[in-house]
């Protein structure tokens, strides 16, 4: 060992973590990462997003759940699916709204919840428009009486805003997996 060169490596970590950013270092935790305030904002945000979806599915579900005589006619009202199917849907879906909305709320099945109900909500939008363009006079029904008075416009908006907030948690979740992965 005594003509044997040992090379020193150093576990110490920079005096700041903005002293690493500036010579080009990437930051190597979440401490160093909090340190210069790049990841709580954006989690809150997303937590926030989160939340509040999840309200709104739960809030909606609990409307049809009350009424699900009323919701199988707003689904028939569509004139896409037989009777039978829509009354099926009508028992259904509210249940499945409710489960992913705590998903979001919980973060249990996370993951799911957010796949799910983008992929309702792409389908919903894809069937409004459709029942839209067929010329039926459609309310969908989603939060209740409520929701009724809206215009075809109003909803749209509506819509594409929740699945855009789903997209951002689908993607938010995405990318905290990869991140846990490569780490």
């Amino acid at each position: 060992m005594a003509g044997e060169e040992v090379k020193a490596t150093s576990n110490v970590q920079p005096a700041s973590a903005l002293d690493g950013l500036r010579r080009g270092e990437r930051p190597t935790s979440n401490v160093e990462l909090g340190e210069i305030g790049t990841t709580s904002f954006p989690r809150t945000g997303i937590r926030v997003v989160a939340i509040i979806i999840g309200a709104l599915f739960i809030y909606a579900g609990m409307v049809k759940v009350l009424d699900p005589a009323e919701f199988a006619r707003d689904i028939d009202n569509y004139k896409m699916l037989p009777w039978q199917l829509g009354v099926w849907s009508a028992l259904y879906l509210p249940w499945l709204e409710m489960f992913c909305g705590i998903a979001l709320i919980t973060r249990i099945f996370y993951r799911g919840g957010v796949f799910i109900l983008a992929g309702l909500m792409s389908l919903f939008i894809v069937v409004t428009i459709v029942a839209k363009a067929r010329g039926l006079d459609i309310s969908c029904g989603c939060f209740g009486h409520a929701s009724k008075y809206f215009s075809f416009a109003w909803h749209l908006v509506l819509d594409f805003l929740l699945l855009g907030g789903l997209v951002l948690l689908w993607k938010s979740a995405s990318s905290q997996a990869n991140g846990r992965e490569t780490s």
